[in-house]
C-alpha cells in the first residue's frame, strides 16, 4: 500500500503529531517522553521564539488510514546566512520500520526544501540548539534524558539505506561523581581563581538570579557556542524565554557562576536532578500527578541518582585555562551531599577536546552515540 502524506494544518493535527511519539515508545524502558504542553508550546508561532527567523512545516504519514509516521521540515535563516549555506533540517521523525514510510517522510521534506530553494537536508536538528538533536546510533540500552531524542535501532539503518550519510557525531558520558574533588583538581582551581582573580557566586533566589545575571547566562552561551555545529546566536527574545522558562524551576545549589574582578560572568555550570524517570510516569502530562513526579525528582530528598549537566558554557578567552575545574570544585561536594552517583554529559560534538577535556580527572564511561545525517538535494 502507498504511503499517504498529510501537511498538519490545524490544532487537532498538530496533537497527532505530537502524540504519536507516545504511542510508538509508550512500553519502551529507555525512551523518555517530552512535557506535552512544552510540545504544543515549541510548535506554537505565537509561543515559539524561533519562528522569528525559521520556517517549518509539519507532516504526518498514513498507511491503510492508520497514522504511521511524523516529520518536521525546518529552515532556520539565520544559521543558514551564518554557515553560507542553503540547507534544510529534518526534526521531529519518527516513523514504523518500514522503509517505504520513512522514505515518503524524508522525500517530501526533501521537496519542501527544495521548492524553497535548498540544496542540502540535514538533521535530526530542531528550531535551535535548545532543541533536541542527533539521531541515537549506539546506547540504544541506556536511558534517555530530556534533553535528548531516543529512536529505535532502525531509525539510522533506514538513514542509511535512503543514501544518507554521516555529517557530524555527537558522543555523551557517565561522569561518576567522586568521594572527594580530585587533588589535581582542586589544585588547579585554586590556582585559577588567583590567578585571574575570579570569584564563584551562588545564588538562593530564581528571582534574583534571573535579574542579575538572566540575561548574561545565554548572552554567555551565545559566545561560548558560537563556533559549534550549525549554531545560530539566541534572539533577546528567546533570551527573554528561556530566562523565564528554566531559572526559576532549577535547584539554585546546582547552579555555579564565575565572575571576574569587575562582576562579569565568565562561566556558568546549571545542573539539575534527572527527571527521566519523573518523565517516564508522568507520560507527557502534567495532571492529574504528572506534577507529582516531577517535583518530587526536583526536590524531595529521595531523588534520582542521575543528574543532568544541562549547559556548561565559558567564555572563549578563559576557555583552555582550567575555569571549568573551579566550577566542578563547587559543585563536587553539592553534588555528592545530595546523593549523586553520575552524571550525565549531555550531547559533546565527538572533535570538541575543549569539552571533554574537563573530564580528564574523573571516572567515566563514553555510553551514548548519536548522529546527524545529511544528503545533497539533486
Amino acid at each position: 500500500m502507498s504511503i499517504e502524506i498529510k501537511k498538519v494544518s490545524s490544532k487537532k493535527e498538530l496533537k497527532k503529531f505530537i502524540r504519536f511519539n507516545y504511542e510508538l515508545y509508550k512500553d519502551n524502558p529507555y525512551s523518555v517522553p517530552d512535557l506535552y504542553d512544552d510540545m504544543l508550546g515549541t510548535f506554537d508561532k505565537n509561543k515559539n521564539a524561533a519562528f522569528a527567523y525559521c520556517d517549518a512545516d509539519f507532516f504526518l504519514a498514513y498507511k491503510e488510514g492508520k497514522l504511521v509516521g511524523r516529520v518536521a521540515a525546518l529552515i532556520n535563516q539565520k544559521a543558514n546566512k551564518i554557515w553560507n549555506e542553503k540547507t534544510v533540517r529534518f526534526g521531529w521523525i519518527d516513523f514504523y520500520d518500514d522503509i517505504q514510510i520513512s522514505k515518503a517522510l524524508l522525500e517530501t521534506v526533501e521537496k519542501w526544501g527544495k521548492e524553497r530553494g535548498m540544496k542540502k537536508i540535514q538533521g535530526p536538528l530542531g528550531f535551535t540548539d535548545f532543541d533536541a538533536e542527533g539521531m541515537l546510533v549506539d546506547g540504544f540500552d541506556q536511558l534517555s534524558t530530556m534533553a535528548t531524542i531516543y529512536n529505535y535501532p532502525y531509525y539510522p539503518v533506514h538513514l542509511k539505506e535512503l543514501g544518507f550519510e554521516k555529517d557530524v557525531d555527537w558522543v555523551e558520558f557517565k561522569i561518576y561523581i567522586p568521594d572527594a574533588i580530585p587533588e589535581k583538581h582542586k589544585r588547579i582551581s585554586e590556582i585559577i581563581q588567583k590567578k585571574y582573580d575570579l570569584k564563584i557566586k551562588k545564588y538562593t533566589s530564581g528571582k534574583k538570579i534571573a535579574e542579575d545575571y538572566g540575561q548574561a547566562i545565554f548572552e554567555l552561551m551565545n559566545e561560548a557556542y558560537q563556533p559549534l555545529y550549525g549554531f545560530a546566536p539566541l534572539s533577546q527574545q528567546q533570551i527573554d524565554q528561556y530566562v523565564k522558562m528554566y531559572l526559576p524551576i532549577v535547584d539554585l545549589r546546582m547552579v555555579t557562576l564565575i565572575t571576574d574582578s569587575s562582576d562579569r560572568l565568565v562561566a556558568v555550570g546549571l545542573s539539575m536532578p534527572s527527571l527521566s524517570e519523573a518523565l517516564q510516569k508522568a507520560k507527557g502530562k502534567l495532571f492529574p500527578f504528572g506534577w507529582f513526579y516531577l517535583l518530587k525528582a526536583l526536590f524531595f530528598k529521595k531523588r534520582a541518582k542521575m543528574l543532568d549537566l544541562l549547559l556548561v558554557a565559558v567564555k572563549p578567552e578563559y576557555q583552555n585555562k582550567g575555569v571549568n575545574a573551579l566550577l566542578f570544585a563547587d559543585l563536587i561536594p553539592i553534588y555528592k551531599k545530595l546523593g549523586f552517583q553520575y552524571a550525565e554529559s549531555n550531547p559533546e560534538l565527538e572533535l570538541n577536546d575543549k569539552v571533554q577535556a574537563q573530564w580528564t580527572y574523573f571516572n567515566t564511561e563514553q555510553h551514548k552515540r548519536r548522529r546527524a545525517f545529511t544528503k545533497k538535494l539533486d
